[in-house]
C-alpha cells in the first residue's frame, strides 16, 4: 500500500517547489524516480537540480545513462524504476505506473493548466477506492500547502 500525495501547484511552479521535496526525501535516505509525462523537458530538469541553488545540487541521473541504477535520484520518462525508489514523484501530466510498489507516489500539477487538473482528477478516482492511502494538498495565495482531503 503506497501513500499518495497530490500536490495541486497554485502559487508556485514545479521548478521551486521539487527541490525542496527532493531534498526530504533524500533526507530520508529514500531513492527517488521522478517520471515525466514530457520526457522531452528532462534535460531542463536534469540542468534546474544541478543548479537550483549556489551552495548545493541534487545528485541524479537520466534513465538509460551509465550507472542509472545507483543514481539516488533517476529522471525518466517511462514507468521503468531502475533504481529501486522508495519515492515516485508524476510530474508533467506523467501517467500512473502499473506497478504502485512505492513508499510514496507524489502527483504534483499546475492547477493553472486545466488539462492538468483533469489528468490529476483523473488519478484521484483511478486510486480512490483501492487500498492506497490518499492525501490532497493545495497551495494558497502564500505558497503554504493546505490539507484539503
Amino acid at each position: 500500500m503506497a501513500e499518495v500525495l497530490f500536490y495541486h501547484l497554485q502559487a508556485q511552479p514545479l521548478e521551486e517547489v521539487l527541490p525542496g521535496l527532493l531534498e526530504r526525501s533524500l533526507a530520508r535516505n529514500w531513492r527517488v524516480v521522478i517520471e515525466s509525462g514530457a520526457p522531452e523537458q528532462l534535460e531542463e530538469l536534469d540542468t534546474l537540480l544541478w543548479t537550483y541553488r549556489e551552495e548545493s545540487f541534487l545528485p541524479h541521473g537520466l534513465d538509460g545513462n551509465e550507472f542509472a541504477g545507483e543514481q539516488p535520484i533517476l529522471l525518466t520518462g517511462g514507468d521503468t524504476n531502475p533504481n529501486g525508489a522508495h519515492i515516485r514523484f508524476l510530474i508533467h501530466d506523467a501517467a500512473l505506473p502499473e506497478d504502485l510498489n512505492y513508499e510514496r507516489l507524489v502527483l504534483l500539477f499546475d492547477g493553472l493548466d486545466e488539462l492538468s487538473v483533469q489528468s490529476a482528477r483523473q488519478h484521484w478516482k483511478a486510486l480512490k477506492d483501492t487500498e492506497h492511502e490518499l492525501t490532497y494538498w493545495q497551495q494558497n495565495e502564500a505558497g503554504r500547502w493546505q490539507k484539503k482531503a
